[in-house]
């Protein structure tokens, strides 16, 4: 093995289902970028490859492994079937029965430390992971979700269950004390048992305070460490010349709301809906000085009609100089998730100087701090949120709130602090 004093020489290989769809996938490019320009040696092994980049290294390599990937995806989905409440909640569970063996994967055996990220939709399943383990490498699994300590959820919402054990899980058709869930908790703790050399970062304090507090994870070394974010794309321009390139007006008061999948019911679309209209009833005279711009997977759909001011709508951007320009171009980004770990939007927002407002709830307490990058609304409140909205576009001091929220990025989510951080974790891991 390479000297553990010297992290340059260590090979790192990051693991993830895909190297561009998702914000796990987003958030795991860019700390390969963050390490890769800290001059540790890192490499990126995905299911799916999207971007062009000798640091990204993909197990599918023929049409035929592609169709076997499905298949996987599909046949897991198939049989959740039989067990799901509602399709509402059909990709909020997962049960991982089947997927990939990577654990002979050349680069990945070459590998000093083992860095897991978002492994499911058929990636790899329990039986994977416990091939992983007994690589007997010293791996490290960054937490994007609750899904590693759950009976299969990837967030619990009010559930406690994976305290104890999960059971009577409210996601299932039909809850019992041995059901679905019971079933693949206990097949994770069997698993767990054999990890010797197994350590959890969770991206922001909420996530790793709840870790901690699970069953399954509470005798394992949990650390937490942010994303990071590119602060030379994602940095503030002239805010005129972004709404003329994006074709959006000039003279009026931009708001934004966007998610990969805005109909994510998680995300909150009802939330900023009702907020919007609490908004105009309560303030008529920012009738013609509000317009609304939404981005995402299916940010024209009917569920916007309802909304009171102009909406202008850019659907998905993959582009991140065009995201970058968006948030220079509004005025106030809003998201009312019901659940989320660490935002990659609210980060890339504050990171163009834009101030944001959002929920007390996961991780975003952590990243805006009320009244002064942004606005904290009581959880589920409608008219906390519409207040936070008029306050920071209306009332608040525009000048100090955009410095603020890139002061909180430049301070906290840099390429350069969080590289730092976890060249010190695998220095300790392997120096351990």
């Amino acid at each position: 093995m390479n000297n553990p004093s010297n992290t340059s020489q260590v090979k790192i290989i990051l693991v993830n289902k895909t190297d561009s769809k998702g914000g796990a996938a987003i958030a795991c490019n860019r700390l390969l970028k963050a390490l890769d320009s800290h001059l540790l040696e890192a490499k990126l092994l995905v299911q799916e490859k999207y971007i062009i980049d000798e640091l990204i290294e993909t197990t599918t390599n023929s049409s035929y492994k592609k169709f076997s990937n499905f298949f996987n995806f599909a046949f897991e989905k198939f049989l959740f079937l039989f067990h799901e409440r509602s399709k509402d909640i059909r990709f909020a569970f997962s049960v991982a029965n089947t997927g990939e063996d990577i654990s002979k994967n050349k680069t990945l055996k070459e590998a000093d430390i083992i860095h897991l990220h978002w492994i499911n939709a058929g990636f790899l399943s329990l039986d994977s992971l416990k091939k992983i383990f007994k690589t007997k490498k010293p791996i490290i699994w960054t937490l994007h979700d609750m899904w590693a300590f759950t009976g299969g959820c990837h967030y619990s919402l009010n559930c406690t269950g994976y305290k104890s054990t999960c059971s009577h899980c409210p996601f299932l058709r039909k809850p019992s004390g041995k059901d679905l869930s019971n079933r693949h908790f206990n097949n994770k703790i069997d698993i767990y048992s054999e990890a010797k050399n197994l350590t959890f970062v969770t991206c922001s304090n909420w996530l790793g305070n709840i870790a901690r507090e699970s069953m399954m994870l509470k005798d394992f070394r949990i650390e937490t460490i942010p994303n990071p974010i590119n602060i030379n794309i994602f940095k503030p321009t002239d805010k005129a010349i972004a709404r003329h390139n994006l074709q959006l007006p000039s003279d009026k008061i931009l708001i934004l709301f966007g998610a990969a999948n805005v109909l994510d019911k998680r995300k909150g679309l009802k939330y900023f809906s009702g907020a919007m209209n609490f908004l105009s009833e309560n303030h008529p005279e920012l009738k013609d000085k509000i317009e609304l711009v939404v981005f995402g997977k299916k940010s024209a759909a009917n569920e916007m009609l309802d909304l009171p001011f102009k909406v202008n709508s850019l659907s998905v951007i993959s582009s991140e100089e065009k995201l970058a320009e968006l948030y220079n171009a509004v005025d106030l980004f809003v998201l009312p998730s019901m659940e989320d770990n660490l935002p990659n939007t609210i980060m890339e927002s504050f990171s163009c100087g834009t101030p944001a407002v959002g929920f007390k709830i996961g991780g975003i307490p952590e990243m805006i701090d009320h009244k002064q990058n942004g606005y904290i609304a009581k959880y589920k409140s409608t008219e906390d949120l519409a207040e936070g909205i008029y306050w920071a576009t209306c009332i608040a001091d525009k000048t100090a709130l955009s410095e603020n929220a890139r002061k909180k990025v430049m301070e906290n989510y840099s390429p350069e602090i969080i590289a730092k951080k976890y060249k010190q974790l695998y220095n300790e891991i392997l120096t351990n």
